[in-house]
C-alpha cells in the first residue's frame, strides 16, 4: 500500500516526489519545473501537450494543487509505513483519534494529523513499537556505559582515598624525618658553638691572666728602675770627689736588682683559631658527623666489559677504541653491554654516591641486582633487575622504565647523585650540583644490589670519549 501511494505521488517526467505540483486542463499532475522545461523544448508558438495523455492545449494555464501539495508535504515528513503500522489510541486529538508516531530526532510523540509536517521534515519518524525498542536499546547502552563509569569512578575514588591517606602518612613521616635531620644538625651546631665559646673563654681567661701577671711584673720592675734612677742621680749630684768615691760601694749595693731588660713583644690573641674560614672549619667537623656522605666507591674489574678501561684506583671508567683487551672471561663479566659494576654491594642501610658525567653525550647510571644476566644483549629495565637513568642523543635524559620516562632536566648535568635506602626500597637520583630531584624508583629489593655504570660507546668523531668518574669527597 505504501508503495502504491508513493507511486501516485511521483512526477511522470522526473520520476520523483512532486515539487510544486500543477495541472492544466486534464487530470494529470506534474512538477511546475518539469512541465515548464518539457514545453520549452517544443515550438515557441505551437500547441502544448500533456506528456501523460498526449492531449494538446493551445494556451494551457498552470494551476497549483494545494491538496496534492499537502499530501506530498506530509508524506515527506512522516514515513508512510509508520503511519500505516501505527496503532490508534482511544484518546481523542481534537476532532480525530491520535495516531501513535514518535520522532526519534526530537524525542517526542507526534500526530500525523495535528503536527505541522514542516516541524519534522527530514526527521527520523517511526512507530511507537520501533521507537520503544530503539530507545530501550540506546538507554541500555547508556546504562552499561554509566555503570562502567560508576565502577571506574568508584575505583578512582578508592585509589584517591588511599593516596590521600598515604600522602598524609608520608607527609607526617617526612616531617619527622626532616625535623630529626635538622634537629641533629642544630644540636651539632649548638654543641659545636658551645664548645667553641667555652674554648674561647678558656683561651681568653688564660691570655688575660698572663697579661695581668706580666703587668704586675713589669710594674714592679718599673718601680725598681725608677728607684735606681733616683739613687744614681743622687750619687751623681755629689760635687766632691772624695765624697763621691767614698759612697760607691754603698751605691753598688743599693743598685742590685734595679736594672731589668725589656724583651717584651706584642703577642696577638689567637683570633685565627676562631676566624678565618670558620664555616668551612665547622662544615669539616659536620661532614664527619653526617650520614650518608658521598661514598668512596670503586669499580669491580672482574665485571667490566673487555672494551672498558679502568683507572689504577678503579674510580674511573672509559670506553676504549682499541681491540678488546685479552681479559679472562668470567660469569660475572659483561660481554655485550659496555658495563661495569661497583666492587661493593649493598643489602642494608642507606648509601649515597656521586658520578661525574660532564662533557659526555651518552651514559647510564644506577644499580643492578646481584643476579642480573651479564651475557648477551640485555634490556636495561626494572623487570631485568636494572634501575637506571640514561643520557642519550646528546642532551636527552630518561629513566629506564618500561617504556622510558622522560626526565625534566633544565640544564646539562655535570654530576649525578645516587641515593639508596635499601630498607625502604628507595633509589633516588639527583643533580648533585644543586641536589635537585631527577627520578625515584620504589622497589622492594630482595637481593644485594651493586652500583651500575656504563660510559657508552665512544665515536670516531671524538664524541663521548670522556670517562665516567666516581666523585669522592676528601677532607
Amino acid at each position: 500500500m505504501a508503495s502504491c501511494l508513493k507511486d501516485e505521488l511521483l512526477c511522470s517526467i522526473c520520476l520523483s516526489i512532486y515539487q510544486d505540483p500543477v495541472s492544466f486542463g486534464c487530470e494529470h499532475y506534474f512538477c511546475r519545473k518539469c512541465i515548464t522545461e518539457h514545453w520549452s523544448r517544443q515550438e515557441p508558438h505551437g500547441a502544448r501537450d500533456c506528456p501523460e495523455c498526449r492531449r494538446t492545449f493551445a494556451d494551457p494555464l498552470l494551476s497549483p494543487s494545494l491538496k496534492l501539495s499537502n499530501i506530498v508535504e506530509r508524506y515527506s515528513a512522516f514515513p508512510l509505513d509508520a503511519i500505516l503500522n501505527a496503532q490508534r489510541s482511544n484518546y481523542p486529538c481534537k476532532d480525530h483519534e491520535k495516531v501513535k508516531l514518535f520522532c526519534l530526532t526530537d524525542k517526542n510523540l507526534v500526530c500525523f494529523f495535528c503536527d505541522e509536517p514542516a516541524l519534522h521534515e527530514q526527521h527520523q519518524v517511526t512507530t511507537i513499537d520501533e521507537a520503544y525498542e530503539e530507545i530501550q536499546r540506546e538507554m541500555k547502552e547508556q546504562l552499561a556505559t554509566l555503570q562502567d563509569s560508576e565502577r571506574g569512578h568508584t575505583e578512582a575514588l578508592k585509589l584517591l582515598q588511599r593516596q590521600l591517606t598515604e600522602t598524609k602518612s608520608s607527609a607526617k613521616s617526612l616531617r619527622a624525618t626532616i625535623g630529626d635531620a635538622f634537629e641533629r644538625l642544630h644540636r651539632f651546631l649548638r654543641e659545636r658553638q658551645k664548645s667553641m665559646l667555652e674554648e674561647l673563654e678558656m683561651d681568653t681567661a688564660r691570655k688575660l691572666s698572663d697579661i695581668e701577671h706580666k703587668i704586675q711584673r713589669y710594674s714592679q720592675q718599673l718601680r725598681d728602675v725608677k728607684e735606681g734612677i733616683q739613687i744614681l742621680q743622687e750619687r751623681l749630684s755629689e760635687t766632691g770627689r772624695h765624697d763621691f768615691l767614698e759612697g760607691v760601694a754603698v751605691t753598688s749595693e743599693r743598685m742590685k736588682g734595679k736594672i731589668h731588660e725589656t724583651n717584651l713583644t706584642y703577642e696577638d690573641f689567637p683570633t685565627s683559631k676562631y676566624m678565618g674560614p670558620l664555616q668551612y672549619t665547622i662544615w669539616k667537623s659536620l661532614f664527619l658527623d653526617i650520614s650518608p656522605v658521598p661514598a668512596a666507591l670503586t669499580l669491580d674489574p672482574i665485571t667490566a666489559h673487555q672494551r672498558l678501561i679502568l683507572s689504577d684506583d678503579c674510580t674511573i671508567v672509559a670506553y676504549g677504541n682499541l681491540h678488546p683487551q685479552p681479559l679472562q672471561d668470567s660469569p660475572r663479566r659483561f660481554d655485550v653491554e659496555v658495563s661495569v659494576l661497583g666492587a661493593e654491594g649493598f643489602s642494608s642501610g642507606v648509601h649515597y654516591w656521586e658520578v661525574m658525567v660532564s662533557e659526555k653525550t651518552q651514559w647510564m647510571i644506577g644499580v643492578a641486582n646481584e643476579t642480573v644476566s651479564r651475557k648477551g644483549s640485555i634490556q636495561i629495565q626494572p623487570s631485568r633487575g636494572f634501575y637506571c637513568i640514561v643520557m642519550h642523543d646528546g642532551n636527552q635524559y630518561s629513566a629506564c622504565t618500561e617504556p622510558w620516562t622522560r626526565l625534566n632536566v633544565k640544564s646539562k648535568l655535570e654530576k649525578v647523585g645516587v641515593f639508596l635506602d635499601y630498607p625502604k626500597g628507595l633509589l633516588i637520583f639527583y643533580n648533585a650540583d644543586d641536589m635537585s630531584w631527577l627520578y625515584t624508583y620504589r622497589e622492594k629489593f630482595s637481593t644485594k644490589v651493586f652500583p651500575y655504570f656504563s660510559p657508552g660507546q665512544s665515536h670516531a668523531n671524538g664524541k663521548n670519549v670522556q670517562p665516567l668518574r666516581v666523585n669522592t669527597v676528601r677532607l
